[in-house]
Formats: C-alpha cells, structure tokens, sequence
C-alpha cells in the first residue's frame, strides 16, 4: 500500500492563515516548530512517526 501524501494544502494553510508566517518564514519552519506552533495555537497534531518511518520518507524523498 503506497504512503498518503504530505498535506501540504493543509500545512500551508495552517502555516500561512491559523500561524500567519510569511511565506519564507513558513518555508525556513522546520516540521517540529511547525507542530510546536499549532499544538500551542490548540491544534493537537495526534499523530508521530518514528525513527525508522522518518528514515524511509527521507529515503523516499531526499532533499538534494
């Protein structure tokens, strides 16, 4: 079974409208900070992954 997409529409929506950054300032957010943010704006992010999950997205979509 293939992976779901990231939601991006929804992260950019929550970045840019709910968090009101900037759009670089949204761009330069990392993931972590992202959640931080929106979990102390009451946005409860329930679900995490783990190292080896965070290990095989990054395999499937290397930054370089």
């Amino acid at each position: 079974m293939p992976a779901a997409p990231f939601p991006w529409d929804e992260a950019i929506g929550l970045g840019l409208g709910v968090l009101r950054l900037s759009p670089d300032a949204f761009w330069r957010t990392t993931p972590r900070e992202l959640a931080l943010a929106l979990r102390a704006r009451g946005f409860g992010l329930a679900a995490t992954i783990d190292r080896a999950a965070l290990d095989d997205l990054m395999r499937r979509h290397p930054d370089g």
